[in-house]
Formats: structure tokens, sequence, C-alpha cells
């Protein structure tokens, strides 16, 4: 029987899925690290029995498995050529939880963010906080031994095992919990492989000579965050081997074992109390990486709850972030380094005062920072929010340099640190490098990325040499190669010489205790891969050359924009992280339907395929569908990977060979379809409502097409005279765009009618549509030629004095983004969209140089809730419509965080997808809108976000120029 058909048997015996097509196997393939290893299958189990069968069939078919949650491993953990096992769909349960014990059970794709939301009302909350911390899961932190920003403090995720239930690698379950030297000695009896595993532990451990072995040669016991292999130093120090401990828990072995000893189903932690309300942040500001590090011996005689460090690699690469912009306002001029120290009191916050103060004078006093600004409340959160963000910005940065992963989880003793970065920085130097520093400086720990071009034998040459020589330099130290970030496939080959050969050795034989046919992740930590194979790209290949419609020369073509994509998974977050990014996932919770998704199936097929069209693919149709083009990957997205803007290239190349769908035809040609149709506006209404007619058109039978208004707003406009003859705040030319002009008349009349009310004279001129939905249907030489009459009509026209205004967001703001790449004379589209502005964006700028005030409008008081459109949150600010609205004296406004309606432009109409769709409003806005009283006005400036309102609630929602029209005096 071939293995395909033994595949397709184990699938038939699942609960689960078992999958082992050409697309699954490239979105498995990679991780958050630097490899690509073909699956052979990926399963969803949906119970332990699921784990149980498949472990039983990959040991007969000695075939290996990979355990996987949310695959944000650094070092090749989650990646391998058998069967890679993801749990984050199905095993996502709080089994229990025990307030007064401080204890909580959990599956292992439990998000770590999510438990402490779970926990946090009962003023609890789970410690260790990594940088992926809204979207990596306990099994993963288990897996690694997780540790993050709080470890100074909470300690490390080895610290709150209380009870490990998993899966052997001979299919049976085994529960791995404190137990006593008695009840250790009862454990070796039997026959069963948790036997075994028993005997064997106690047999290599009793030995003294092994002891001492271990004692000589693991990394020093005050280096709290070290995962060197398996953490047999742990388990000596129970009394059963000569330590102290009255207990021993195996379950501490297995944390950190990434998945090669067994398959964790449940976890059983303690948690902590919540950390002190009253808290202060110094942001020290160092002239060199070296200073900071010196600094911090001094810092953590503070008693300080974080201590991390950024250097200016990454301060700088959060320039050009839209969403981290917004978090370096802390920046005081141009520092190498900065660290964030945060102090914190259960008294008061004049005690946080006081301990933030005796941190800056003492600092001060040695010398150290130029400038040491304190930070409170929100803002903390922004800066933490800024330092998760270091490693997806890195992938930012243009070109084929990249920071690469192959020193980057380094930890010594804290007074070692300052002479070992010397040491680093020295080597470094000979060889013609600089690298890249962020850290968990308070535990010892830095993160070093030299920055290198992997693509180039050179490069991966330099890969390899340099993790040798930092190798060498960690064990001068007596350091922990990783911190962290476990040994994977990146540092497991440098095991023999971190712990010694007979060390080594030992590890070898727990591993044969524990999985006899060595099915369990293989390749990682024993008999690791090589380092510097598996790369996922190839070295010395020659750069496909790939043409588009659209201009990704900023980013040196459209395969280095997927490239970008490193895998860090900010696209798998839930909707309670806030943001929108990204709605299709969060709607199924299939990784298929990530922007990390799209990034790596693009990426595989421009860079491997042999077709003339390499964008020719149905699996690139597949991994693309549910991408709505919110624009949130391009500023949520760390590595700012725009997949709307891949997804509209896709469409194009693809429709070119496979030609375009009557359905697209009408979507993309809807505004010249709407000219026809709005000579008898009344008629086109009744037909394409029509039960038979939406079906043809591919449209929802729950939907109601938009209504064409009765008179277009052009001629509505053609019929009124001017009232006003002097306009004292000067003039704007309003974009009469496809929605405005056909559906959503009166909001342009309202705009009209408002703009005029406060001194402004509103030109209308004749210009082209948006081309917004050519764009998103991948109608590219339309949207191009509309793009550049439009530029041209505008360039030489417009002006700061004479601004573009429009009143749809992704109508308007096409002009700042699309128009970008499409445009013919980039310079004139740059010159156009610098004084083209959304309405709320052109209130607030009035508002700011006091050209409009309260005194404009009404006292009569009014709640408003904001719901912001995709494209504003992404490429503008929902921040200028919060100001407009508030204008009025006795407003309220408050804005929802309610991620992405749904609606999409059309993609909500299709048939295909209206239940996803209402699934993406279902997920934060509907509930939001339901919970908002009748009374309160709901504001959303995108006509398709207020036709989802609509459908999902039967709340009317209104456009912020209505709004704001109402409360006209």
């Amino acid at each position: 029987m071939s293995i395909i058909s033994q595949l397709e048997q184990i699938a038939l015996e699942l609960d689960g899925t078992l999958v082992y097509d050409d697309l699954h196997k490239i979105l498995y393939a990679t991780d958050a690290s630097a490899y690509r290893i073909f699956p052979l299958a990926v399963a969803f189990p949906k119970t332990e029995q699921d784990i149980a069968r498949i472990i039983t069939f990959a040991a007969k078919h000695q075939i290996s498995i990979t355990p996987r949650t949310a695959g944000t491993s650094l070092a090749g953990q989650t990646v391998g050529n058998g069967i890679i096992v993801d749990v984050s769909k199905h095993f996502t349960a709080i089994k229990a939880f025990d307030a007064a014990a401080q204890t909580v059970t959990v599956q292992p794709g439990v998000i770590r963010d999510e438990l402490n939301l779970y926990l946090k009302p009962h003023g609890l909350f789970f410690g260790p906080n990594t940088s992926t911390s809204n979207r990596c899961m306990i099994g993963g932190m288990v897996g690694n031994n997780s540790s993050g920003t709080t470890s100074i403090r909470y300690g490390v995720t080895r610290d709150k095992i209380i009870k490990i239930k998993a899966v052997l690698s001979d299919g049976s379950t085994a529960v791995f919990e404190n137990i006593t030297t008695a009840e250790f000695e009862q454990k070796m009896k039997g026959s069963t492989l948790e036997s075994q595993i028993y005997r064997t532990l106690f047999e290599e451990l009793s030995n003294k000579e092994q002891q001492l072995e271990i004692k000589r040669e693991f990394p020093k016991p005050e280096i709290h965050r070290r995962n060197t292999g398996y953490a047999v130093d742990i388990l000596l120090q129970s009394e059963l081997f000569g330590g102290t401990n009255t207990y021993i828990n195996v379950g501490q072995l297995l944390c950190g074992s990434e998945g090669t000893l067994a398959f964790t189903t449940e976890v059983t932690l303690k948690v902590d109390v919540l950390p002190p309300a009253n808290n202060v942040m110094v942001v020290a500001h160092f002239d060199s990486v070296q200073e900071s590090l010196e600094a911090v011996v001094t810092a953590m005689k503070h008693h300080l709850y974080t201590c991390e460090l950024m250097d200016d690699t990454i301060l700088d690469c959060t320039k050009t972030n839209r969403e981290q912009a917004k978090n370096r306002f802390f920046i005081q001029g141009d520092p190498k380094a900065v660290l964030m120290l945060e102090v914190a009191s259960e008294i008061s916050m004049q005690d946080a005062e006081k301990q933030a103060d005796a941190l800056i004078l003492d600092l001060q006093q040695q010398n150290f920072g130029y400038a040491l600004p304190k930070i409170y409340g929100d803002d903390i959160s922004k800066i933490n929010e800024l330092r998760k963000a270091g490693l997806g910005l890195l992938g930012s940065i243009v070109g084929d340099d990249k920071a690469a992963d192959s020193i980057e989880d380094t930890a010594v003793e804290l007074s070692d640190l300052p002479n070992y970065i010397a040491d680093f920085s020295a080597m470094m130097e000979r060889h013609g490098q600089s690298a890249i520093y962020y850290a968990h400086a308070g535990a010892g720990e830095i993160h070093l990325r030299p920055v290198l071009n992997l693509k180039t034998k050179e490069g991966v040459h330099q890969f390899r040499n340099i993790a040798t020589e930092v190798a060498i330099l960690v064990k001068k130290y007596r350091g922990s190669l990783s911190g962290e970030h476990g040994d994977g496939i990146v540092r497991g080959e440098f095991l023999p010489f971190m712990i010694g050969a007979k060390n080594y050795e030992l590890l070898k034989r727990i591993k044969k205790a524990f999985d006899p046919n060595g099915i369990m992740n293989s390749g990682k930590i024993v008999d690791a891969l090589k380092m510097d194979e598996n790369l996922r790209v190839e070295a010395g290949r020659e750069e496909p050359n790939i043409a588009t419609i659209q201009d990704f020369s900023d980013s040196m073509g459209i395969l280095r924009v997927a490239e970008k994509c490193n895998g860090s998974g900010d696209c798998r977050k839930l909707p309670s992280a806030g943001g929108t990014l990204c709605p299709s996932y969060r709607a199924t919770r299939n990784e298929k339907d990530t922007t990390r998704a799209r990034a790596n199936a693009l990426r595989e097929y421009l860079t491997h395929s042999e077709k003339e069209n390499k964008f020719d693919y149905k699996e690139l149709y597949e991994v693309f569908e549910l991408c709505v083009s919110c624009k949130a990957c391009s500023s949520e997205c760390p590595s700012n990977v725009d997949v709307a803007a891949l997804k509209s290239e896709f469409l194009y190349q693809y429709q070119k060979t496979n030609g375009f769908s009557l359905r697209n035809k009408i979507f993309a040609y809807n505004a010249r379809l709407n000219a026809l149709g709005s000579i008898t506006p009344k008629i086109t209404n009744w037909i394409v409502n029509l039960p038979l007619v939406k079906n043809k058109m591919g449209v929802a039978k729950e939907r109601t097409v938009p209504h064409l208004a009765a008179n277009t707003f052009r001629s509505w406009l053609s019929k009124q005279k001017r009232k006003k003859t002097e306009f004292p705040n000067g003039k704007l030319v309003l974009f009469v765009d496809e929605f405005t002009n056909y559906y959503d008349v009166q909001v342009g009349i309202d705009a009209y009618e408002l703009l005029s009310a406060l001194g402004y004279e509103v030109l209308i001129v004749d210009h082209e549509e948006s081309g917004r939905a050519f764009i998103s249907k991948g109608f590219l030489e339309q949207a191009k030629a509309i793009a550049n009459t439009n530029v041209a009509i505008f360039s030489g026209f417009i002006s700061e004095d004479l601004p573009l205004v429009g009143l749809e967001p992704s109508a308007i703001l096409t002009f700042r983004d699309e128009y970008l790449r499409l445009a013919d004379d980039v310079e004139k589209a740059k010159e156009v969209a610098a004084h083209t502005h959304t309405i709320e964006e052109f209130f607030k700028l009035e508002i700011t140089k006091g050209k409009i005030s309260s005194k404009n409008f009404s006292d009569k008081e009014k709640q408003i809730k904001i719901h912001g459109h995709c494209h504003q949150k992404s490429l503008s600010t929902i921040e200028a419509t919060f100001a407009m609205l508030n204008l009025p004296k006795n407003t309220t406004v408050t804005i929802y965080n309610s991620g992405c309606c749904g609606m999409a432009g059309s993609f909500g109409y299709e048939k295909e997808h209206y239940e996803i769709s209402m699934q993406m409003g279902e997920d934060t806005l509907f509930p939001k809108v339901r919970n908002t009283a009748n009374s309160t006005a709901i504001a959303a400036a995108g006509t398709s976000c207020r036709h989802q309102i609509f459908d999902g609630t039967s709340r009317q929602a209104l456009h912020p120029v209505s709004i704001l029209r109402d409360c006209l005096l």
C-alpha cells in the first residue's frame, strides 16, 4: 500500500482532519525560523485519541511527528519532514481553574494572552510574557520553556509547571507531576513505556560521575533562562539525586524538550497575583550599546519588573512602520540603544515615583545615559508593544541582507554581560559585521542578529562561522546558547560542544527511553539537522525576474515583498488583542487564511515555479480567496507586508491566463454600469434585486443589492445655485467618488452643505472614478488608466491651499496608496497624494489651524460611537474622526475597538463568502453595536461598513459628515 493510501486510511480514522495537499505542505514547511522543510502531511486532531492514533501510525511507518501550535518558533522546532500535528485549532480549552490554589489547567492551543484575560477578573495572571504573547500558545511555551520580559520577576515557564499530561511515543498516556521519592520508585515498576522512562532517569541520574559531569558542563545555575538540551540539571535538585527538593517532577524535563520526548495534551500551571498597578517606566537613552549593557548591572539593583534593550536598528525600523511610528514618542535625540526599566509598587504611585527617582539618580551618578525620561500609564503599554514588534520590524529591512537567526538567543550571567558583549563585538568586527541587539538585558539574555544575505554561499558560510564562534564565546562564560527560544535546528548541532560529549550521550539515551523509534520531532536537540541546511532560500540561486503591473521597486520587487514575512505570526492574533489583522483568520482560525500563509505561498510559487506565468496556480487562488484587502497587514504587520497589494497583483496575473469571470466584470465595472442604471434607477434597483438576477450574479440571497439614488450627486449639484459669494476659510476640491455619486448621495449633499456653511468654497471638477473596484478585482490595466487620468487632472491643480478631500475612505485613499504603484508618473502621483485627505483628516487640520471650532455647532447632547473603516485605520487615523465629531461641545464620542466589519466591498455580497463575511462582523463589531443604546449615533465613514452594520444588527449607521451636519447651528 502506498504512503498516500495509508494517509487516506488514517485520515478516515480521525475525528479531526489530516491533509496532504501541496498548499498545506507549503504553508507548514516554514515557521518563524530560517528553515523550510516540506512535511508529508498536516493533521488537525480534535481529541487526545486522535493524537494517539497519529503517533501509533507514525511509529508503525517510521514517520516523524512534529507538534505545532502558532508556529512562531525561531529555531525551526515546528518544521519537519513527517506529519505536522497542529493543535492550535481544536485544543483550545481551559479545562480547570482553582483560584484559591492559583492553578489552571489548559490544553496546548490556549493563547497566552487569552489565558490572562480569563484569569484577570480573579486578580491572577500567567507570568511568562513573550513578544508573541497575543498569538503564541501554552503548548509552544512549554515546548520552548518560554520566558519573555517578565522573567526577572516571575520566572520562566518551567517554574510554573505543576502537571503535564502527554501522549508517549507508543500512543499511551502519562501524567508527569510533583511526586515523592517513594512515588518515583513505584513508577519504575512495571513493563510500560512510562515505567521504562522512570527507570532510565533513575539509572542515569543516580550515577555520581554523571552528576559531576552535568554540574561541570551545563550552563551556570545562576542563569535562570537556559534551554540547553534537556533540563537534567533541574532534576538533580531532587533529593532522589542528592539535591534538597523533597519532590521531583519529570514535567520539568518535558518543558523545553520541543516535543522530542512526548506530545503534551494538557498542562496545569501555577499562576501569580497580578503585578502592582502603580508603575513607572524609565527609558534610559545611550550613545552606545556597550554603555547600555554596562548600565544593566546598576539598574538591576533596583528590583525592576522589566529591563529590556533595543538598539537603533530596530528603533529606525519603527519610523517606517505605520503602527509603531506612533509608539516611538518617547525617543529623545538619536540613541544607539535604549533600556526600558520598569519599577512598580503595591503601596502607592508615590512609592513607585520614589523608586524611579532613585533609579535615575543611581544611573546619573554612574554617568549612564544622556536622557532618562519617566513614562506612565497607557504610554508604558505603547512602549511595550513597540518592544514586542522588534523581531517583526527587522523583516521590513529592504533587500536580501536580513537579520539572521544564527546566534539569536544567548544568555550569560548578568555580571558577565558587559565583557561578553565586548568580546562579541570584537568578534563581529573581525567578520566585518555589525549586529542587531534587542534583549531581555536584566536576565543576561541578548538577542544578537548579524545582518547576512543567506541567498549567497558566502552569507551561508558566515551564518555557520559566526554561530560556531559565538558558541565558543558562550562556552567561555559557561552561558547558555539558548536562553528562551530553544535549540531546535539552529543550535541543536552545537550541543555536544556546549554540554560536553558525555552529557550529550546522556541526552541521547534519555531520548531513546522516551522515544525508542525516534519519531518525536526528529532532527531537533539530539541528532539535530545541520544548521546551515534546509534554509528557506537556496544559496547561489538565480533570482527570478518577475514582471508586475504595479511598481514594487520600494521593496526591490514583488518577491521581496513576500520575503519580508519572517513568520512571526502577528496575523494570528484574535479579536481580544485589538486591531484588525487578520479578519479572515479570525473568522476561520485556519493557518491557510493568515497573512503569513499568503506571503509564504506566493514566495514559494514565485521562487520555484517553472511556468511562464508564475502566478497561475489554483493553490494561490485558494490562499488569497478570503483576503478582504483590509490593509491591516500594511500597518499592523511589523514587517509591512502589504498582502492587499499582493492580492490585486495576483488576481491580475492569474486572470490574464484564466480569464475574468462575469461576476468580477460586473463588480469591477460597477461605476460604469451604474451610470447606465441611474437613467432609470427604480427599474434598475428592482431588476438587480430579483432572486434570479442575484443568483446569476453570484450575490448572496440574504443580501440586498444597494439601491441607486433617485438622482446622482452630480445631477443634484448641477441644480444648485450658489448661496454664498464669500468663503473666508478658503477652497477645497471635493472628490466625488463612485459610491457617493450613485448610492450615498445624501452624504455628498451633507458634506457640501456642511463645508459651505463653515466658510469653504467647495469645488467640483470632472474626474474619473477612484478605480477601487477595478483594483479589488484585479483589473489593474483599467485601474492604471484611471490612476494616470486622475493624477494628470489633479497634478499642478491641488495644493496645500487647495486640497483634494474625499468622503469614502477606500476611494480617496487610493490616491495615497495604490496610485503610487500604478501611476506612470510617480513623482506627480506623490505630489497629488501629499495634498489628498479624507474629510476627517481635513477637519482635523482645519481645527488645528483654528478655522473650525465648536462655536459653529449646537450645544445639544449627543452620544456617538465610531466604527473605523479598515483603510482609515491602516492608511489614515481614526483619531481624526474623533476630533471632528468632538467639535460640538456636548457630544460624547468613543471609538469602537471593532476590527473589520467583513463586508469589504463586494466580498460580503458574494454568496460563497456571505457566512464568512458575517462571522467577521460577529467577531467584534456586531456585538458592540447591539450593546449600543438606540439613542447613540453610530458613525461609519465606509459605505460597505454602513451596509454591513445594517445587515448584521438592523442599526442605521451614518457617515460622520451627516452626523456633524445635523449639529450645525
